[in-house]
């Protein structure tokens, strides 16, 4: 049975790689646990595989706490290991990010469905979700535009926040110009890195003056190395490609005026679920949202969980999500 959080425990943010096998998805992993590092922090990495023998995990070294899901994939076949493995990895390591590493055949926001569950248990928000991309198999993929791999690698270009458009030395400048069209055609709000070797400064991928962990000072200073605004940056990020955003409720809320909100979600968000506590019938509720249907569970009082929502979807404005929340709560006391 999972545990649950300690009280005011911070929020961990979580980045997520996808990208075919050999796209470079392992060597940006890399860079990014050292880039961490380097900065004080305690990164946490959860590997997933298809085979039942981590070889990429190898090349991590023994000093990043891992969980390791083997043997399928994370969105499908294995999916229920991952909600289990991240509450372990959190309480065992206690880190300030963690990054997961999807299989090449993953479909990213079945992943963020999985993080979802784990948010009733410990708190975490997705930050990026990056898609590295092989130059020359997208090439020779887009070109052909059939099959699954065809699908599958639209999916993962359309979900991602970040696009890191890898090997690109291997195209040539009309070659590279056709990449592009593809990119923004399936993805026009991502930002497109080229890259070789995923040779990229991380501040360019991450929201890294946002993570928990660091003094106001350090991230002042992160700021200036960068020569990014710190103010400047939160704008930018504030109307971004969120495909997932968590909510954690400071008040009971009321269940007419939820109902009626969830009813009135943009289209554009298609999944959510969470825990909430109604204030006009005193009792919490575990709540599914998908295909415009909701569903709520009435919890027992042994339900010891945090009250907290997440939503998933494409193009949505998690400023304007965070602020009806507020306001069905302040509205609560209000009323009072």
């Amino acid at each position: 049975m999972m545990t649950t959080e300690q009280p005011n425990q911070k929020t961990i943010p979580v980045y997520i790689l996808s990208g075919f096998l050999g796209s470079g998805k392992t060597t940006l992993l890399i860079k990014l646990l050292e880039y961490w590092k380097s900065k004080g922090m305690t990164p946490a990495v959860v590997m997933n595989e298809l085979g039942d023998v981590n070889l990429d995990g190898e090349m991590i070294g023994k000093d990043v706490n891992m969980a390791e899901i083997l043997g399928g994939c994370i969105c499908c076949s294995v999916r229920g290991d991952l909600a289990p493995q991240l509450v372990e990895l959190v309480h065992r390591s206690s880190p300030n990010v963690i990054v997961i590493e999807a299989t090449g055949a993953a479909n990213p926001v079945e992943i963020l469905d999985g993080i979802a569950d784990t948010s009733l248990y410990v708190k975490l928000e997705v930050r990026e979700l990056i898609s590295v991309v092989d130059s020359i198999h997208l090439l020779d993929t887009y070109r052909k535009q059939r099959g699954k791999t065809y699908r599958l690698m639209q999916e993962q270009i359309r979900a991602a926040s970040q696009l890191l458009l890898n090997k690109i030395d291997l195209v040539d400048e009309a070659e590279s110009q056709e990449l592009m069209q593809c990119l923004r055609s399936w993805n026009p709000i991502a930002k497109i890195h080229l890259t070789n070797y995923c040779t990229i400064e991380p501040s360019l991928i991450l929201r890294e003056m946002e993570l928990p962990g660091l003094s106001r000072d350090i991230q002042c200073e992160s700021a200036k190395e960068e020569g990014v605004p710190s103010a400047e940056h939160h704008h930018v990020h504030s109307h971004d490609h969120v495909m997932a955003y968590t909510h954690y409720f400071s008040k009971p809320i009321n269940s007419v005026q939820f109902e009626s909100w969830l009813r009135q979600l943009p289209r554009d968000i298609y999944r959510a679920k969470g825990i909430v506590t109604f204030s006009d019938t005193n009792s919490r509720f575990l709540f599914q949202f998908a295909y415009r249907e909701t569903d709520f569970t009435k919890l027992g009082s042994a339900d010891h969980l945090e009250d907290v929502g997440v939503f998933i979807g494409e193009h949505f404005s998690k400023a304007e999500i965070r602020h009806s929340l507020q306001q069905l709560e302040d509205h609560m006391v209000s009323s009072d």
